[in-house]
């Protein structure tokens, strides 16, 4: 019980991920001090996870209405190909480029929504098949040859640009942070998604239109995913593989975000904050070894760790629950209320 309560206090069961973060930090910086507590590793870690952090934030959308998109890889992988071909080969502008590269992904996403909405297919099915098709995309448009990065220097400065001694692009991915956690915090459409995620039947009962609003979450993980393909293109150049080597760290970014703050949900700032842990890890174990597979090891490790431990701290609230209300009629304080269960849908939505 007094474990119970020193747990809690110290906020170890949501903020465990800051104190894994401190304690890697101190480890490495003692461990390897002249490699690790240098700028070129400090801006090397944060810029390198900017487009990993946006596209675990995708998924994040539609995971909280328990719907899986497993084609936001090759989604961000189409869209980096398609600005730097539409520049190359048709004279696009850049801002021109990278409008038809979102919309076009924009599309893609309200495919997906039709295909798991009206044709009742499972998301996790959906998405996967469509990630297959965008790959045969991808080999058409690119010809199966990799693309030339356009050369303009409104292209680089899209996110080369240094504000504040770092590139602009982490801006972006603040930016987009802040609006989407504004979105699934404070706004009518994430207490949506949340319940939906919560029980689809006790929110259509409600009054939520589960399918409008799981077919929003696809188009907006798809809308990001563009974006990030083109912000990806103008800081790396185009890529043909990038795309898939990046869905298991946004999923394992997200599940291992959903440990944190607000422990059994997916939340914004659980997720940027899981994929910077793991990326600070795993640097730090690359100076240390010269080893450069462990990105996948720790990615892999990190979701299967991070599903166990949601799934352990739900089993762990239910028995609380249970022993603290043998009874089962015995009615929950409100706070606890607000911070376990998913929020009420505030109005019914046709």
């Amino acid at each position: 019980m007094n474990g119970n309560i020193l747990v809690r206090r110290l906020g170890v069961d949501r903020f465990s991920g800051l104190y894994l973060w401190v304690m890697f930090f101190v480890v490495f910086a003692v461990w390897t001090p002249n490699l690790f507590l240098t700028s070129v590793t400090l801006h090397s870690v944060v810029h390198a996870q900017v487009v990993a952090a946006m596209l675990g934030l995708a998924v994040m959308i539609p995971l909280a209405a328990n719907t899986f998109d497993l084609s936001v890889g090759a989604t961000i992988g189409l869209s980096a190909v398609v600005v730097c071909w539409l520049q190359n080969n048709h004279g696009y502008s850049v801002g021109s480029a990278m409008a038809v590269a979102v919309a076009v992904c924009i599309v893609i996403g309200a495919v997906n929504g039709f295909v798991v909405v009206v044709l009742k297919v499972n998301s996790f099915i959906a998405t996967l098949g469509m990630a297959s098709i965008l790959a045969a995309v991808l080999a058409i448009v690119s010809d199966q040859s990799q693309p030339l990065p356009p050369t303009s220097k409104a292209w680089m400065n899209l996110t080369q640009h240094e504000v504040g001694g770092f590139q602009v692009i982490v801006l972006y991915l603040l930016v987009l942070a802040a609006v989407v956690w504004w979105v699934m915090a404070k706004t009518p459409a994430g207490r949506y998604l949340y319940a939906i995620g919560g029980n689809a039947d006790a929110a259509r009962l409600s009054g939520v239109s589960v399918g409008k609003w799981t077919w929003i979450s696809l188009i907006a993980s798809a809308g990001i995913s563009g974006a990030a393909g083109v912000l990806y293109a103008s800081q790396n150049g185009p890529s043909l593989t990038f795309g898939t080597a990046l869905l298991l760290p946004a999923f394992s970014a997200a599940f291992l975000g959903s440990t944190q703050f607000t422990p059994g949900r997916v939340n914004v700032w659980g997720t940027v904050l899981a994929v910077y842990v793991l990326a600070t890890g795993v640097k730090g174990l690359q100076l240390v070894t010269g080893v450069q597979w462990l990105s996948e090891m720790f990615s892999g490790v990190a979701l299967i760790l991070a599903v166990a431990f949601a799934g352990w701290g739900n089993s762990r609230a239910v028995a609380t629950e249970a022993t603290d209300d043998p009874g089962g009629d015995a009615p929950r304080p409100a706070s606890n209320q607000a911070e376990e269960s998913p929020p009420r849908v505030a109005s019914p939505v046709t």
